[in-house]
């Protein structure tokens, strides 16, 4: 009776650390970043960044700029996404808190992809968009609107997302995410440009699409 009682607590305790599981609370006030590992190359992995000594932390280290620039969108989908996260701005360090821009050119997109690490809530600054994300299987439900201006919308950790600009002229979002490093994984070029490839094989039962196609596809990711 008492082995059943202690493996309903394991499990109970399980269950309340992953459903609590975020980026970790800071045990001190800051921990900046280091970007330069030369001094820590014998020490163990951390998740997430190593400290930089307190006493030789700046405001700069609490600063980024330049996201007033706009990103360059002459590519194949028509968008670029300009991250601030803990790799180009250090002080965000165990913080839990990340953003990024998003320019679009006239009907360029955000192609879907997924942030295993972070809930994204978006607003438009600039322009039309159309966004949406698909629940998990086996539902897998379709939530979409069209966004304006001022418009804010949220997608949930993990969640398959897209956003397209169905305007005539550039448009721009910020997106800020729950973790210092949210991740992304587009998935087109995830399933058909790994390194190395997905056996065609696979594929072309997963999709039912010809051999042909998806060593097509490969090629192109």
């Amino acid at each position: 009776m008492m082995k059943a009682y202690l493996v309903t607590v394991a499990l109970f305790a399980l269950a309340f650390s992953l459903a609590s599981a975020s980026d970790p609370a800071p045990l001190q006030d800051f921990c900046v970043a280091l970007k330069d590992y030369s001094d820590s190359e014998s020490a163990v992995f951390v998740n997430g960044k190593f400290c930089k000594d307190p006493k030789l932390v700046t405001a700069d280290d609490f600063y980024f700029g330049g996201l007033n620039i706009p990103g360059n969108t002459y590519n194949k989908v028509g968008s670029n996404v300009t991250n601030v996260n803990v790799d180009t701005f250090p002080g965000l360090n165990t913080l839990g808190i990340s953003l990024a821009r998003i320019d679009f050119a006239p009907y360029g997109q955000n192609p879907p992809h997924t942030h295993p690490r972070g809930t994204e809530i978006l607003v438009v600054l600039e322009g039309t968009l159309f966004v949406g994300f698909v629940t998990s299987n086996t539902d897998n439900r379709l939530f979409t609107k069209t966004l304006n201006k001022g418009d804010v919308f949220v997608f949930p950790v993990g969640l398959i997302h897209f956003q397209v600009n169905v305007g005539k002229t550039n448009a721009i979002a910020i997106s800020g995410l729950s973790s210092q490093n949210a991740g992304t994984i587009t998935i087109a070029n995830a399933v058909f440009g790994s390194n190395p490839p997905i056996n065609p094989d696979v594929l072309t039962k997963a999709f039912q699409l010809d051999k042909e196609v998806v060593e097509y596809l490969q090629k192109e990711f």
